[in-house]
């Protein structure tokens, strides 16, 4: 059985496995059940791919989306990888392809959608091809109160039960009630192996900011990051179009995508997201679990997302390299109100609805949060050690003040209409708006009228959103949206507690600047990296990002190997790249080709066996004529000379067996001495 960390470096390209991907390995790898929660982007697909390399047969992966599967497959096979994918999508030739590689044995990772499931010649495939191991990616689909829930996805326990093989489950987000879901119905509620990774993505920059012109903010946002792959959410899909429109109008390359659109035109929207560098979708979360591409640079909401579980996915689709990637989420008064309708509007269960408001809540909370919010967002997921310095409100702390005052103010006013009224009438209220609405009531005689006029319309409707944001008051549909007190308000009335509020959310948000990914010193050569890989990336017509991730030419940029040996220690460059594309990217770097490596020595390259291999050609060199340097020629032959250098003999007999009685004499105690001093 091949070496996890042997496989790592020489298909993946790393030198070291990610916190928590060894112990999920080799859960995997000895066949024990798993379940795997781990962040977006987090590496999970390397915790079932490299275990299916390492074990024998062949591993069948579960999988949601046929663009996620041919991203996954593609990669693979750049990587040298057999595997492939059973779809809907593929072409004759494809599926043939597919059921070739099979009977030949060839194929280490096959790829199916859960609708699959259904055929009844499915069972009798994976029969006859020695299925060893189960993987089921986005395992949280299995729950059926999930916003991604897909009932082929109750299949998956039976197919368990059926081959009597161990099975993996991954998945980015679940909470503890989603988990117990999973357990029940891929596991028949036996205890499988749970790893609970950390939920942190460090590199990703979170901030949010007040509604104030949502189309002009989402414009400045994408024009300081002009040139990056970016998604702008929105909650409707006439909004997706506008936002589009506006982009490509600014300068952008843009394109909408929503789920009335014509399937066709879906799928070239996802092509061109995967294979266009720089490329801003502007989509509904129709836009969702299939986007697979590791370097956006960037996620905006333009609308608050539906719970704080699909703000985290979302906005984890960016900096999947681990390259820095920021987020911008709006908010205001209607997408509370949107969400809280949607909430009570669904054919959910009472205590579903409950907790979704509760989920929505926790959502809230971060946008209003008065202190950092890794440490409000990762609290929710039951962190408690964090340490930021990646948002908003830690680059500039949130100026507040005492709002138990105008708090109390705007209760009272709730209060003395009888709960039927909505924001807007209730500030015309406290600043003595006599509005024609107000004297049809005789609101401008009730003791809170005017109470409030010190303040500006402005001041009493981000009042009113945070008092939103701290759960104080809900829109009740019955009443078409008219603010009601909760529980939680009480206190603050009566004077038995205070609450602060943030004054900084009053005003209009500045543009922000995009982070640089490398110093101003490097960028030309990233650029001019960038560049090689679209030439390549488009001859092979692949995503650039199969070729190499931004991540990986960064490390190219700032480091600047020299050598094929320094390039194979770049992370991201396994030995099937490295002699794919090694030497043309140190041309790049270095201005010209001046290392010929020989492709024996090549995949030595980066590894001790490589170093070993130099010095056993050196005393070659010297010993080519014999000790005396009058003898006949003799050499040995590159990839002899590699063999022994990974073979690494100790005695004469052994070395005498690969080199041949007339090379072991000449070279044989010389080589050894290299031997034994390595």
């Amino acid at each position: 059985m091949p070496s996890p960390d042997a496989l790592l470096s020489s298909v993946f390209g790393f030198d070291a496995f990610r916190p928590g991907q060894a112990e999920i390995v080799d859960a995997v790898l000895a066949g024990r059940n798993t379940l795997a929660i781990m962040p977006t982007g987090g590496g999970k697909s390397l915790c079932f791919q490299l275990p299916a390399l390492c074990r024998d047969g062949v591993t069948v992966v579960i999988s949601p989306l046929i663009a996620l599967m041919r991203d996954q497959v593609r990669a693979l096979r750049e990587a040298g990888v057999e595997a492939g994918a059973l779809t809907s999508g593929n072409t004759e030739d494809e599926t043939n392809a597919v059921f070739q590689a099979l009977d030949e044995g060839r194929l280490k990772l096959l790829y199916m959608a859960p609708e699959r499931l259904a055929s009844g010649g499915t069972l009798n495939l994976l029969r006859r091809i020695g299925i060893s191991l189960i993987a089921v990616d986005e395992a949280h689909c299995v729950s059926q109160w999930g916003h991604d829930f897909r009932p082929d996805y109750l299949r998956i326990g039976d197919l368990r039960r059926a081959l009597d093989v161990p099975l993996a489950a991954f998945t980015a987000t679940a909470d503890e009630e989603t988990r117990a879901e999973i357990v029940t119905r891929l596991f028949d509620d036996a205890q499988p192996d749970i790893f609970l990774r950390g939920f942190d993505r460090p590199n990703i920059h979170l901030a949010f900011a007040v509604k104030s012109g949502p189309r002009r903010q989402i414009l400045d946002f994408a024009a300081a990051r002009k040139g990056q792959s970016g998604i702008v959410y929105c909650a409707t899909r006439a909004k997706t179009e506008t936002i589009a429109a506006a982009l490509r109008e600014a300068g952008h390359a843009a394109c909408h995508y929503h789920g009335g659109m014509d399937p066709q035109d879906r799928r070239d929207v996802e092509t061109r997201f995967q294979t266009e560098d720089g490329l801003i979708v502007v989509a509904t979360v129709a836009f969702g679990m299939g986007v697979d591409k590791p370097d956006i640079r960037w996620v905006a909401h333009a609308d608050l997302p539906k719970s704080i579980e699909a703000y985290y996915q979302e906005i984890g689709r960016a900096g999947r390299d681990g390259a820095p990637a920021e987020t911008l989420t709006l908010f205001g008064p209607d997408d509370i109100r949107l969400r809280r309708t949607q909430i009570d509007e669904g054919l959910a269960p009472a205590e579903r609805k409950a907790a979704d408001h509760g989920r929505l809540n926790a959502l809230l909370g971060l946008a209003e949060a008065l202190a950092c919010r890794r440490v409000s967002l990762l609290g929710y997921f039951g962190e408690t050690e964090v340490t930021c310095g990646q948002c908003d409100l830690c680059d500039t702390p949130p100026d507040t003040f005492d709002g138990t005052q105008p708090v109390r103010m705007a209760l009272s006013a709730i209060l003395r209409t009888g709960e039927w009224f909505g924001a807007g009438h209730l500030i015309d209220i406290l600043i003595g708006n006599e509005t024609e609405k107000v004297r049809a009531r005789g609101h401008q005689d009730l003791p809170t009228f005017g109470i409030g006029k010190d303040r500006a319309k402005g001041e009493w409707q981000a009042i009113f959103r945070q008092m939103m944001g701290h759960d104080l008051v809900r829109p009740d549909p019955e009443r078409h949206g008219a603010l009601r007190m909760t529980h939680a308000a009480r206190p603050i009335l009566r004077d038995e507690a205070a609450i602060t509020l943030r004054r900084d959310t009053m005003v209009t948000a500045r543009r922000a600047p995009a982070k640089t990914l490398v110093s101003e010193e490097d960028a030309p050569l990233l650029s001019a990296l960038k560049a090689q890989r679209r030439a390549l990336a488009e001859a092979q017509r692949v995503p650039a990002y199969v070729i190499f991730t931004d991540r990986t030419l960064i490390e190219m940029a700032e480091t600047r190997p020299a050598t094929l040996d320094e390039m194979a220690r770049i992370s991201g460059v396994g030995a099937k790249k490295l002699e794919r594309y090694g030497a043309g990217f140190l041309e790049v770097i270095t201005g010209d080709l001046s290392e010929n490596m020989h492709p024996s020595r090549r995949k030595l390259a980066g590894r001790a066996q490589g170093d070993l291999y130099d010095r056993l050609l050196e005393v070659q060199a010297d010993l080519a004529r014999g000790a005396t340097g009058t003898d006949k020629p003799l050499s040995c032959s590159a990839s002899l000379l590699a063999k022994v250098a990974t073979l690494r003999p100790t005695d004469e007999g052994a070395l005498g067996q690969l080199l041949g009685a007339r090379r072991a004499d000449r070279f044989g105690p010389a080589f050894l001495e290299v031997l034994k001093e390595a």
